[in-house]
């Protein structure tokens, strides 16, 4: 069966027009006349007869078994050109006319936070990324996306896989490079008793872990895992969610702290750990609002420790059930918003209700931003300002900033 390719799904696999219906093809690109075999609307190996003028080699040799990236084959251009797509569709889809002024790339090599995955084998261990749409497991010596310091690490987590996997099951090594080194947040693994306490804290120690913890357990804490947000330095809690790459974070705060210019009072809403309050509060009074409490309290004593910052307040709470009304939001001169991928809807209800005239808004997910975006403009907001941050390279994931303005 030959295929043209018309467009990109959201999962990056090309998609077009068969006999039957709609097919999507596997490391396909627009325009490209493929062939191959159908089996469940997909064609997962295709030949490709006509390849786009944007169709590049893979750099990396696990590319086409991993499915840690899933745009290696097409150009930096492209993939820059089609995230900026994604994301325009998705207002154009709510009947908003949109451009995204830029893209602002990682580089190769820069991801300092990943999760990957361990199991034990008949001949001894497993460690890397899932394939593609399979729950086998591919290693990646020498990835091309991971800090060399989580790289140098895989030999510490196939010793955690053989002493704390279970015969049968899953360990999830979420990996987060801090400036003491690299912690490691297992999940999945065997329940710790007294001589796994032992096994475990003895691999930390061989390895040089900053910090190891087991299903929530704190196995050992050999140095502060610190991240350095602004002048504050904050130790997280083990595992907490940290933007992926420090260009991506820079990016996202530049952008935060141009949109919110002139405002003396802001509210950080789904603050985490501090990423944008901290760095805002040389010049600006900060309220944090996050449902973690844990991170919260890392991002007190982090404030508490600095020098030179303005006073920052924090409250714990669950925005999606307890959004801030507006008689609260209206006590800050900007509002910046930072929610996971469901979007902000209860709360950006209530920001629509009050007075408050500038918000930034911060997006992993392209279709909840344009549904909360529409609600903003249908409020009178105005959105002046749209870039889109790539940490995630070569993948399908987009982030986004955006400012939002009313007279």
């Amino acid at each position: 069966m030959q295929l043209t390719i018309d467009r990109l799904s959201v999962h990056a696999d090309g998609v077009a027009r068969g006999p039957e219906g709609t097919l999507h093809v596997a490391m396909a690109l627009p325009g490209e006349v493929v062939e191959g075999e159908a089996v469940e609307g997909r064609i997962a190996a295709p030949k490709i007869l006509t390849p786009s003028a944007d169709r590049v080699k893979a750099p990396c040799p696990h590319y086409r078994a991993c499915g840690g990236c899933a745009l290696q084959h097409a150009s930096d251009d492209f993939v820059a050109r089609w995230k900026a797509e994604v994301v325009e569709t998705a207002l154009a889809g709510r009947g908003i006319v949109a451009r995204v002024e830029r893209v602002e790339t990682s580089p190769m090599n820069a991801r300092r936070r990943a999760t990957l995955a361990g199991r034990r084998t008949k001949k001894g261990t497993l460690v890397g990324f899932h394939a593609r749409g399979s729950d086998t497991l591919v290693e990646v010596p020498g990835c091309l996306i991971l800090r060399p310091e989580l790289l140098a690490m895989l030999p510490a987590l196939h010793d955690l896989t053989a002493i704390g996997a279970t015969r049968k099951g899953e360990v999830a090594f979420a990996m987060t490079l801090s400036e003491a080194g690299v912690e490691v947040a297992a999940r999945g693994g065997k329940p710790v008793d007294p001589e796994l306490f032992q096994a475990l804290s003895a691999l930390a120690e061989r390895h040089d872990l900053a910090r190891l913890s087991w299903e929530g357990e704190t196995i050992a804490a050999r140095r502060p895992a610190i991240q350095s947000f602004g002048r504050a330095r904050v130790t997280p809690p083990p595992g907490a969610f940290l933007q992926a790459t420090e260009a991506g974070e820079a990016a996202l705060v530049d952008f935060v702290r141009a949109a919110t210019t002139g405002a003396a009072r802001i509210a950080d809403l789904f603050a985490g750990c501090g990423t944008f309050a901290l760095a805002l509060a040389d010049r600006a009074e900060l309220h944090a609002v996050e449902a973690e409490a844990a991170m919260l309290s890392a991002l007190d004593r982090g404030w508490r420790a600095a020098q030179g910052l303005k006073r920052v307040t924090h409250e714990a709470r669950d925005l999606f059930r307890r959004p801030l009304l507006p008689d609260e939001l209206e006590r800050h001169d900007a509002i910046v918003i930072d929610p996971p991928r469901a979007g902000a809807e209860a709360q950006v209800a209530q920001i629509c209700a009050s007075k408050t005239r500038v918000l930034a808004y911060v997006s992993c997910n392209p279709v909840t931003f344009a549904r909360d975006a529409a609600a903003l403009i249908a409020a009178g907001f105005t959105l002046t300002d749209l870039i889109v941050v790539d940490q995630f390279r070569w993948s399908a994931h987009i982030e986004l900033a955006a400012r939002f303005a009313r007279a």
